[in-house]
């Protein structure tokens, strides 16, 4: 059975399999429905196994992806390094990093979100693919960055594609944000607007684009849908505060 989900629009080479999770399509009940994917939010641990299960045969991945403990750091895991996801620890205990990055067919990389901003990354000749979890305060720290420098190759290489995420209607900051951003590239002041509270606006996908083209990055697409505002398609945090998770997926298929 097909899943509710949203495809990306962008240029990667036909190897290149993405998708991004809604909300619609699981079991889960109450602030968690119905398709939380998210094993350490408080939800049924049966139901979470379940929405899982459905999400990896209506999207027909090639295996169980690699779910990761984010921590809004910079740590880019080698997933290629690892045992296979099946045979890894979940929960608490899952491997702790906001990235991932294979150059192994089948091999499903994800990210866990409900607001923070997740990024998808391909080399343009298909030889690897990431995935980011880029929350204010991982994109502040250089997450992005630290993925791009993972597949060692110029960043002209590279192409990305920005998930949902909370919008800057949405996004209210204080200075602290501000200034960890615009303390490393004035350019980002473009990414905040002055609210009626004396707070900022922010506009986290701004500061993701200005990021990866400082990196050199020139193929940079987007799906500018707000997961704060459509809460009949995303789950969201800020929104909601107890809720579930969408992930965002990526994988190579097998080179022709």
């Amino acid at each position: 059975m097909a899943l509710p989900s949203l495809l990306p629009h962008w240029a990667a080479p036909a190897c290149v399999r993405a998708a991004f999770t809604l909300r619609a399509g699981g079991v889960s009940r109450g602030s968690y429905a119905s398709l939380n994917l998210g094993q350490h939010v408080g939800d049924d641990p049966l139901a979470v196994s379940e929405n899982r299960r459905r999400a990896i045969a209506g999207l027909q991945l090639p295996a169980e992806p690699l779910w990761l403990t984010q921590l809004h750091g910079t740590t880019v895991l080698q997933a290629d390094a690892m045992p296979r996801a099946d045979a890894m620890p979940d929960g608490p205990a899952a491997p702790q990093a906001d990235a991932a990055l294979t150059r192994t067919p089948g091999r499903v990389l994800a990210v866990l979100v409900a607001d923070c901003l997740p990024v998808l990354l391909a080399q343009r000749n298909g030889a690897a693919v990431a995935v980011a979890h880029a929350g204010w305060r991982g994109l502040a720290a250089g997450v992005l960055e630290a993925t791009v420098a993972a597949f060692g190759v110029p960043g002209d290489e590279l192409q990305a594609w920005l998930g949902p995420a909370i919008g800057p209607a949405h996004f209210e900051v204080g200075d602290e944000v501000r200034t960890a951003f615009c303390g490393h590239a004035g350019q980002a002041a473009a990414a905040f607007v002055r609210n009626e509270r004396g707070r900022w606006q922010c506009d986290l996908p701004l500061l993701a684009r200005q990021r990866l083209s400082a990196l050199g990055l020139s193929s940079i697409e987007g799906e500018p849908r707000c997961t704060y505002g459509e809460s009949d398609a995303f789950f969201s945090y800020r929104r909601d505060g107890s809720t579930g998770r969408m992930a965002a997926l990526i994988w190579l298929g097998e080179r022709a």
